[in-house]
């Protein structure tokens, strides 16, 4: 009858298994879910620097237009533009002049994306990290030195 029982060392041995497995496997559902919250934050911000390019690639001396163009793209971006301690930076640079063919680049970064999971600012060294998103794109008009 003694062999049907586990012996109290064993329960102990499963509960140790199970603290250390259920530790490791927390760690990891965290870790993902930072991750996948600065994945959708980056998609916002390529986005937005896309729309922003799209409209530079029409009218790339209007610096002003653009960047409400970024922002107008989506709600994301236009609450942290509202909100002072999530700093959003958009730097728009021509390369070469700002004639039809040359290209035109969006450069969007959110400084300080929180990091929710306190393990996580111990790896990156702080609890913020910076996300950036550059677009590209070629300037359509206006026709220049013909």
């Amino acid at each position: 009858m003694r062999g049907l029982h586990k012996s109290n060392s064993e329960r102990g041995q499963s509960l140790v298994e199970l603290a250390v497995s259920l530790t490791f496997i927390l760690l990891l559902l965290s870790g993902v879910v930072d991750l996948g919250r600065a994945f959708f934050t980056y998609m916002a911000l390529r986005d937005a620097a896309q729309e922003g390019a799209l409209y530079g690639s029409i009218d790339p001396g209007d610096t002003y237009g653009i960047e409400t163009r970024i922002y107008n793209s989506s709600n994301m971006l236009r609450n942290l533009k509202n909100d002072p301690g999530a700093t959003t930076t958009v730097q728009v640079i021509p390369l070469g002049s700002s004639c039809a063919g040359n290209g035109i680049e969006v450069h969007v970064a959110y400084n300080n994306f929180p990091l929710t999971m306190p393990f996580m600012g111990t790896i990156a060294g702080h609890q913020t990290i910076r996300i950036n998103a550059t677009v590209t794109d070629t300037i359509l008009s206006p026709i220049c030195g013909q």
